[in-house]
C-alpha cells in the first residue's frame, strides 16, 4: 500500500505562491514576521576609534560606505524591501544575492564574487521561554564591510559587539574578513551549546526509561526531540560545507594569517556535525529502549502468572478428580482423607516454589 504523502500546509502553499511567475532577482521577503521594523545597527571602527549608530534609515547607513574604516552592518528586519535594495545597490550586491537575503527558506550556502563573499547561514538560539529558535542569517563579507541580514532583533553576536568597543581585541586591528569570522564563529558556537542541552534532554529520558513506572507522555517527549535533533541537523550540517569552501576558496578577500582562523572553525562545526549524528542514533534508540522495556515488563507480568498457572495445574486436578460427583470413590469414606489431600496439594505446591527458586524464575 502506498504511503500517503503529506501536504504541505496552506501557509507553506502562500510563500511558494509569492515566488511563481517572478522574473530572477525580484525580491520577495517570505518569513513569518511580516510586522516587524526594519533597524540598522552599525560599528565602524579602526585600530584607535568606534563609532555605533542605532537608526532606521537607510540614508544614515550607507553614509559609511568605502571611509577608510571597517563597517559592520547588522540589519534586523527584512521586510522593508526598499530600504535593503538602497542598501545593497549602495554596496554593489547583485540581485539576486538581494533576492536570497529576503528569502529565509533559502538553505545555507556560498556565493562568491570578484568583490564580496555572501553566506547563507541559520543562527540557533534558546529564547526566554527555552525554546529552540531558528533564525535565518545572511552575512556579506567585502573588503572593508560585513553586512549581516535577520529577521529579529535577538541574535547570537554580544560577544562581537563588546569585542568591537574594546581597542584592544585583535578584531579592531583587523580587516573584515576577520570580523566575518567572529560572527560566523559565534553562530557556530551556539550550535555547540544547543547540541549539549540536547545531550541533555537524551540522558534525562535515557534515565527516566530505566525507572520502574516511566511517565505516559514520555513517547511524545521522545518524538519532539527525534523532531529538534532532525531540524538541527537539516540546519547546521550544510553550514559545515560552506565553511569548508571558504577555506578552499581562492578568494583575495580572505587574508592567509585569517584562513587559519577558517580552519579551526572548519575542525569545529565537523565535531558538531559528528556529536549532531551521535546524537540522531541516540535518539532513535531512545524509542527502541523504550519498547524494549515495555516489552521486559510485559514479559516479567508473563513469567509471574505462568508460574502461577504451573502451580495451581496440578492443584486444580486433585480438587477436580475428588470433585467428581461419583458414588464410589474410595479417598471419600476415609477418615483423614480431606487432610491427606491438602496435605498433598500443600507439599507439591512447596515443591514447586522450592524448584522455581532454584531455577531462579523466582
Amino acid at each position: 500500500m502506498a504511503k500517503k504523502r503529506k501536504l504541505p500546509s496552506k501557509k507553506r502553499k502562500q510563500r511558494q505562491a509569492q515566488y511563481i511567475g517572478k522574473a530572477p532577482g525580484t525580491m520577495v521577503y517570505v518569513g513569518d514576521k511580516q510586522g516587524m521594523e526594519t533597524t540598522f545597527e552599525v560599528f565602524d571602527f579602526n585600530p584607535n576609534n568606534c563609532v555605533k549608530l542605532d537608526t532606521d534609515n537607510v540614508n544614515e547607513v550607507v553614509s559609511y560606505a568605502k571611509n577608510g574604516n571597517i563597517t559592520w552592518i547588522n540589519v534586523n528586519g527584512l521586510n522593508r524591501i526598499d530600504d535593503i535594495k538602497t542598501l545593497g545597490n549602495d554596496y554593489g550586491i547583485h540581485p539576486l544575492i538581494l533576492e536570497d537575503i529576503v528569502n529565509t527558506e533559502q538553505r545555507p550556502k556560498i556565493d562568491e564574487y570578484e568583490h564580496y563573499l555572501f553566506v547563507v547561514s541559520k543562527m540557533l538560539y534558546f529564547d526566554e521561554q527555552e525554546n529552540l529558535i531558528y533564525e535565518h542569517l545572511s552575512t556579506v563579507i567585502g573588503n572593508d564591510f560585513v553586512i549581516t541580514f535577520q529577521e529579529s532583533e535577538k541574535d547570537v553576536f554580544e560577544p562581537v559587539r563588546e569585542r568591537l568597543q574594546n581597542h584592544e581585541t585583535r578584531v579592531r586591528k583587523s580587516g573584515a574578513d576577520y570580523l566575518g569570522y567572529i560572527l560566523l564563529d559565534n553562530v557556530v558556537d551556539n550550535y555547540l551549546f544547543v547540541i549539549e542541552s540536547m545531550a541533555e534532554r537524551i540522558e534525562a529520558i535515557e534515565d527516566e526509561l530505566f525507572l520502574e513506572s516511566p511517565r505516559e507522555t514520555i513517547t511524545k517527549d521522545i518524538q519532539l526531540l527525534k523532531h529538534d535533533i532532525l531540524k538541527i541537523r537539516r540546519n547546521v550540517l550544510p553550514v559545515r560545507e560552506v565553511i569548508a569552501r571558504i577555506v578552499k576558496s581562492e578568494s583575495d578577500l580572505i587574508n592567509e594569517k585569517t584562513r587559519d582562523y577558517y580552519r579551526d572553525l572548519n575542525d569545529h562545526i565537523i565535531h558538531i556535525a559528528e556529536n549532531i549524528d551521535v546524537y540522531r542514533e541516540m535518539v532513535w534508540g531512545l524509542m527502541e529502549m523504550y519498547m524494549t522495556t515495555i516489552s521486559n515488563k510485559m514479559n516479567s507480568i508473563m513469567k509471574v502468572l505462568t508460574i502461577i498457572a504451573t502451580i495451581f495445574i496440578p492443584l486444580t486436578f486433585l480438587v477436580g478428580v475428588y470433585g467428581m460427583n461419583f458414588k464410589h470413590i474410595p479417598e471419600l469414606e476415609s477418615r483423614y482423607g480431606y487432610f491427606i489431600l491438602w496435605g498433598i496439594m500443600v507439599a507439591i505446591f512447596l515443591a514447586l516454589i522450592l524448584y522455581f527458586r532454584r531455577k531462579k524464575w523466582l
